[in-house]
């Protein structure tokens, strides 16, 4: 069977792709990597390939879906299949990098509570009965991981490629999944990046928005079953 890689998002570990990983656990061997010590995705992806196995499956969500594709730019023999999953190919806007410089510098003095409060976790999610609980994880997951690491992914979000070209080379089984309400990462996002994949399947979630894997986790895991169908 061959291995399962996760890349979770921005400020999110292992915790992201929770059900999933026990749904798949005894399946196939799992991996996941938080991203922690770089501050360019070009050196991210490459800690990832230096630790991978040989060959792997992989998904990544939002940040993690970024790096994925740089995965993808620097080996893409050794990615087996795809999956991304509320994630942009695009390089950054300059309206979303003037938004940094002020977070990073909140950031540095000490309230990374509050800009994941006021700033970020507000555009995750859509309404549901699990709303509460699910942000209350992830401000769990970005205060374990701490400021430094905040900082950054910032730097490596905000310096990121354009990956059009990556995607539209690529012939492995892919899947493209989205929440439907996913005001971060849009739905147009993802058919641009099923336009541009040969053998790709797109996906969209209803009743989830940017976070999926955790606001509707059986629709995503049944989603993520299907494209590992025959790995």
């Amino acid at each position: 069977m061959t291995p399962l890689i996760f890349l979770p998002g921005m400020m999110c570990d292992a915790r992201l792709f929770g059900p999933q990983i026990d749904a798949l656990s005894g399946k196939m061997p799992i991996m996941t990597f938080p991203m922690c010590r770089h501050d360019s995705v070009t050196a991210m992806a490459t800690e990832i390939l230096d630790n991978a196995p040989p060959a792997f499956a992989l998904a990544g969500l939002s940040m993690g879906g970024i790096v994925a594709m740089e995965v993808l730019r620097q080996a893409p023999e050794r990615v087996s299949r795809l999956a991304l999953l509320d994630t942009n190919p695009l390089a950054e806007k300059p309206e979303v990098k003037a938004r940094r410089a002020p977070q990073m510098a909140a950031v540095s003095e000490g309230k990374l509570r509050q800009v994941m409060r006021d700033e970020m976790k507000p555009n995750y999610l859509a309404d549901g009965p699990s709303q509460g609980a699910i942000l209350d994880l992830c401000m769990a997951m970005a205060l374990d991981l701490g400021p430094d690491v905040f900082l950054r992914q910032s730097l490596a979000l905000r310096d990121r490629p354009d990956q059009q070209a990556t995607l539209s080379g690529y012939s492995g089984k892919t899947l493209v999944l989205c929440g439907r309400e996913d005001a971060l990462c849009p739905v147009e996002r993802h058919q641009l990046m099923h336009d541009l994949l040969p053998a790709s399947t797109l996906e969209i979630i209803e009743g989830a928005g940017h976070l999926p894997t955790l606001e509707q986790p059986h629709d995503t895991t049944a989603a993520l079953i299907r494209w590992l169908e025959d790995a």
